[in-house]
């Protein structure tokens, strides 16, 4: 078989991306939820010399792009990862060749697993990444919220106020993580403790392009007249749409459903400032959360595996 030629891109040739001739890009990935690879020059997401092909004889047979805000100086995330019938062991080189490293993740139609030709381009590129050094962390489902569903009216439990001071949010974040059932979470404690997992959130939630003021602190009642802290929400926007940045119940609160009260309010700030659109994603452990999406009445449209 012809050697492999392996080099990222360039802004004149990056149509080359869209020449590989892979018949079950349309089935997971990008491409079935309506995103295409498009260079920042082209008004799009990706850096060319951040996308890597692999070439046989000329013709693309894998490919790889990596995604990440236009300030950022690193990827945040393998979002394209595809290859030919018959090229995975092109698209592991692909990987292990291309200088760049990133959590990889794979966008998948809700009930994936039940769809057999789906179910085999979701295994395809699982081995090959797996193959690549790349571990499975979690799934995901994600949620879309649009003004059809309807508010979800609030429980009136509890009181939300804003917190601007960074080292009380940071400490009330820090409670909310020990403990979390998130895998990112997770993960980031036993590489760093409690510290780094608060942490990584943070720099998550001043990255996000929306307002610092958003930032709420749930309380039993106002802590003026002797509330508890109960948990914290982040309403946010992220470089494509309204999100639920983050919510989390400190330990001694849980068990009382409150992840639903923080899920509402979250909604019903984001929209009150104009979103028509709300994303938002939970660990498919995480079935009380999976529960308060349902709720609240976010259909789910997604499910997401995350490799690292």
């Amino acid at each position: 078989m012809t050697e492999l030629v392996i080099r990222a891109l360039t802004e004149s040739d990056a149509h080359l991306f869209d020449t590989l001739d892979d018949p079950t890009a349309g089935l997971v990935g990008h491409l079935p939820f309506g995103r295409r690879y498009e260079t920042f020059a082209e008004g799009g997401d990706y850096r060319p010399e951040w996308t890597w092909v692999a070439l046989r004889d000329g013709v693309v047979v894998a490919r790889a792009a990596w995604w990440a805000a236009p300030d950022d100086t690193r990827p945040v995330a393998l979002d394209w990862f595809d290859f030919a019938p018959g090229e995975s062991e092109a698209a592991v080189r692909l990987l292990r060749t291309a200088p760049l490293r990133a959590e990889y993740v794979l966008q998948l139609p809700p009930g994936w697993r039940d769809q057999e030709a789906v179910r085999d381009a979701a295994r395809a590129r699982m081995d090959a990444a797996a193959a690549a050094g790349l571990e499975p962390l979690v799934e995901r489902f994600r949620y879309t919220w649009t003004p059809e569903c309807g508010l979800p009216e609030p429980p009136g439990r509890l009181v939300f106020l804003p917190e601007p001071d960074d080292g009380v949010f940071l400490d009330i974040l820090r409670r909310v993580e020990t403990g979390s059932l998130d895998a990112h979470a997770r993960r980031a404690i036993a590489e760093g403790g409690v510290e780094q997992a608060a942490q990584e959130e943070l720099d998550f939630f001043n990255w996000c392009p929306s307002p610092r003021d958003w930032w709420r602190v749930a309380w039993t009642a106002d802590p003026g007249r002797g509330g508890e802290a109960v948990g914290v929400h982040v309403p946010a926007r992220n470089l494509r749409a309204p999100v639920i940045g983050f919510l989390g119940v400190v330990p001694e609160h849980r068990g009382r459903g409150y992840g639903y009260d923080l899920l509402v309010d979250c909604t019903r700030h984001l929209a009150a400032h104009g979103a028509r659109k709300i994303l938002g994603e939970t660990d498919q452990p995480n079935v009380p959360m999976a529960a308060a999406f349902a709720k609240a009445g976010y259909p789910m449209t997604q499910e997401r595996a995350f490799f690292v």
